[in-house]
C-alpha cells in the first residue's frame, strides 16, 4: 500500500487523513482539539474582534492527530507506506516569527500577549487597516486590488500586519517576518523556517496578500507599503520573491519531525494552501462547478481554464491562477458566519441545534414572516464589508425559536444566492453546485433550503472530509505519484452522492422572498434609499397567505 497524509487546520482543531493511493479508500483519520482559548480561539472580553490562535496549538495537535491516526489504521499499517504529505489550513491566519522562522508566541514572556499569537482568519481588528488600504491603493491608481473585487478585508494579511504595527509596536519590532498557517506549518514539517526563504502558497498570497500575477507581479512594492508604515517595507524586502502551487514539493520530512509523529524521515511535504482550496479539490471541483465548502464560515470555490476567463469579478475576493488547480484560474468568495450564526441563534434560543432543526424543518416557507440578514460577522461577500451587523424583520409576540431558526438558515441561503448571481453575472460560469465540510454532512434542512432559495440542485462531495482529502492529494502529487492533480482527483476523489432538489412550492415562495430579501441587502449594504416599509408589509402578506395554505 501506498498512502499519502492529509493535515486539515480548522479554527478549532486539526485532522489527520491517511489515504490509500491505489483504491481512494481513506484508511484512518482522527482528530486533535487545540488546547487554548474556546474552541481554539483567544478573544478578548473587551473587544469581540479580537480572535487569535497559540501556534504552539497546531504542532502539538498536528503530533497528537497524525499518532492517533497510525494508530487507528490498525497494527499491520506500516508508517513507511507513507510517500507524501499535504497541508492546509485556515486563512488568513498569518503569525509573527522571528529571524529563525520560530513564532514570537513561543518565546517566554510573550505566550500570553496577543498581538505574539497567530491572527485568526475571523480576526476583525483591523478595521481602519483596511480602509487606509484600499484609500491608498485608490489614491495611487495602483493595480492591487484588482484580482480581489476591488477592495479589502480586516481578515487579511496586510490588513492585520499593519494592525499589529500600530496597536502593537512593540511586537511588531520583535517580528522578523509574518507567515500564514499553511506556510508555517509545512516549514516546521521540513524543519526549514527561515522566513526568506521558505515557500509561500500562492494560494493564501494571492487571495489574502495582495500577490500580483497579471497587471503586476509579485508582492506590493516597498514603497507603496512604506507609506502605510515604514516597518511594511522592511517586511516587503523579507518575503520570497515567488509562490508557488501546492503541488510542488515545500521539502522533505526532517528526521527529528519524523520521530515526533512515529513517520519515516524524507518523506515529500507538499506546499501548504488554504482549507477551503484543499475542499474544492477533494470534493472533485472541475470546469462549471462551484464547491461550498460549508463550516463555521462559508468559502464558494469556482474554477475556469485559459485566458478567456474574466481576471476579475466586482464583490468577489480573489482570482489567482493556481490557487485551486494549479494551471487554472481559481475564484474565491464566501459568507463570514455561518456554522458561527447557527451555534450563536441555539446558544441565544438555550435550544439545541437537533431540537431547533426538527421544528424548523416542519415551517412552511414564508409562513413565519421573518426576513434576516447573515451580516452577524460582517460581510465578506459581494458587500467585503466587516462593518455591518445582522438584522431579523418580521418579529411578532407569536414568532417562535423554530421560526427565528430558519430565517437565519434561509438568511444564509439568499446570502448564497447573492454570490452565486454574482459569479454568473461576472461571466464566471456555474453549471453545477458541490457541498462539503460539516455542516454539508450534518443539516439536509441546511441543504435544502440552498436548493429551494437558489433555485438548483445541490450535490454532495463523496467524503466527510473534504479538506483533508485535497490535501493528501497535492501531497501525493508532490510525492510523484500522480502527474497532476486532475489526475489524481479521478482515482482519489469518491462519487458524488445525496442530491437536493427544489421543491415546487418552496420555490414559489423564496421567488417572493428574494426580491425583499434584495431589498434589505442593497438598503443597509449599499445605502441605497428603498421603500423598506413596503418590505416589511409584503412580508405580512405572504405569510398570511403561506399559512392559509
Amino acid at each position: 500500500m501506498a498512502c499519502s497524509l492529509g493535515l486539515d487546520f480548522g479554527t478549532s482543531s486539526v485532522r489527520a487523513l491517511l489515504l490509500d493511493l491505489d483504491s481512494g479508500r481513506e484508511v484512518a483519520a482522527a482528530d486533535a482539539d487545540y488546547v487554548h482559548g474556546t474552541g481554539g480561539v483567544i478573544g478578548a472580553a473587551s473587544d469581540p474582534d479580537v480572535a487569535r490562535q497559540h501556534p504552539l496549538d497546531w504542532l502539538q495537535g498536528l503530533t497528537v492527530a497524525v499518532r492517533a491516526a497510525l494508530r487507528a489504521a490498525g497494527p499491520g499499517f506500516d508508517p513507511s507506506s507513507v510517500i507524501g504529505i499535504g497541508t492546509a489550513g485556515t486563512g488568513s491566519t498569518p503569525v509573527p516569527v522571528d529571524r529563525q522562522g520560530r513564532a514570537l508566541a513561543e518565546a517566554p514572556g510573550l505566550d500570553h500577549e496577543p498581538a505574539a499569537l497567530a491572527w485568526l482568519w475571523k480576526d476583525h481588528t483591523a478595521h481602519a487597516e483596511a480602509a487606509a488600504i484600499v484609500g491608498a491603493v485608490r489614491s495611487a491608481q495602483l493595480p492591487y486590488l484588482d484580482p480581489c473585487g476591488g477592495t479589502y478585508s480586516p481578515e487579511w494579511f496586510w490588513a492585520k500586519v499593519l494592525h499589529c504595527a500600530r496597536s502593537a509596536p512593540a511586537v511588531f519590532a520583535r517580528a522578523w517576518s509574518w507567515v500564514e498557517l499553511c506556510d508555517f506549518v509545512p516549514a516546521w514539517l521540513c524543519d526549514a523556517r527561515d522566513p526568506a526563504t521558505l515557500p509561500r502558497s500562492v494560494c493564501a498570497a494571492g487571495h489574502k496578500g495582495m500577490f500580483g500575477q497579471d497587471g503586476f507581479v509579485g508582492w506590493p512594492a516597498a514603497a507603496f507599503l512604506g507609506r502605510l508604515h515604514p516597518g511594511l517595507a522592511e517586511l516587503a524586502g523579507r518575503l520570497p520573491p515567488q509562490a508557488c502551487t501546492a503541488d510542488r514539493r515545500a521539502g522533505t520530512l526532517a528526521p527529528a519531525i519524523a520521530d515526533q509523529l512515529g513517520l519515516v524521515a524524507g518523506i515529500p511535504v507538499a506546499v501548504g494552501c488554504l482549507d477551503a482550496h484543499a475542499g474544492a479539490v477533494g470534493a472533485g471541483i472541475g470546469a462549471g462547478d462551484l464547491v461550498k465548502v460549508i463550516g463555521t464560515s462559508s468559502c464558494d470555490m469556482a474554477v475556469a481554464r485559459g485566458d478567456s476567463a474574466p481576471a476579475s469579478v466586482a464583490g468577489i475576493a480573489g482570482v489567482v491562477r493556481g490557487s485551486i488547480l494549479p494551471g487554472w484560474i481559481g475564484y474565491e468568495a464566501g459568507q463570514a458566519a455561518v456554522g458561527d450564526l447557527y451555534a450563536a441563534a441555539a446558544r441565544l434560543l438555550s435550544r439545541s441545534h437537533d431540537g431547533l432543526q426538527r421544528d424548523a424543518a416542519g415551517l412552511a416557507p414564508g409562513a413565519s414572516g421573518l426576513l434576516a440578514l447573515d451580516w452577524q460577522h460582517g460581510n465578506r461577500c459581494v458587500l467585503m464589508d466587516q462593518e455591518l451587523s445582522g438584522l431579523v424583520l418580521g418579529l411578532s409576540l407569536q414568532t417562535t425559536p423554530a421560526e427565528l431558526y430558519r430565517a437565519l438558515l434561509e438568511a444564509t441561503a439568499f446570502g448564497a444566492r447573492v454570490i452565486v448571481d454574482t459569479l454568473v453575472a461576472g461571466g464566471v460560469p456555474v453549471r453545477r453546485i458541490v457541498a462539503c465540510g460539516g455542516i454539508a454532512q450534518k443539516s439536509p434542512l441546511l441543504l435544502q433550503l440552498h436548493a429551494d432559495v437558489l433555485d438548483r440542485e445541490i450535490v454532495v462531495a463523496g467524503s466527510t472530509q473534504a479538506s483533508a482529502l485535497g490535501a493528501a492529494i497535492f501531497g501525493a502529487v508532490a510525492a510523484g505519484a500522480f502527474a497532476a492533480v486532475g489526475t489524481a482527483q479521478v482515482r482519489l476523489c469518491p462519487p458524488l452522492r445525496a442530491a437536493y432538489r427544489p421543491a415546487a412550492r418552496a420555490r414559489a415562495a423564496y421567488a417572493e422572498l428574494w426580491p425583499l430579501y434584495r431589498t434589505l441587502h442593497d438598503a443597509f449594504g449599499r445605502g441605497e434609499r428603498l421603500d423598506l416599509q413596503s418590505t416589511m408589509k409584503r412580508l405580512l402578506q405572504l405569510r398570511s397567505r403561506c399559512r392559509a395554505g
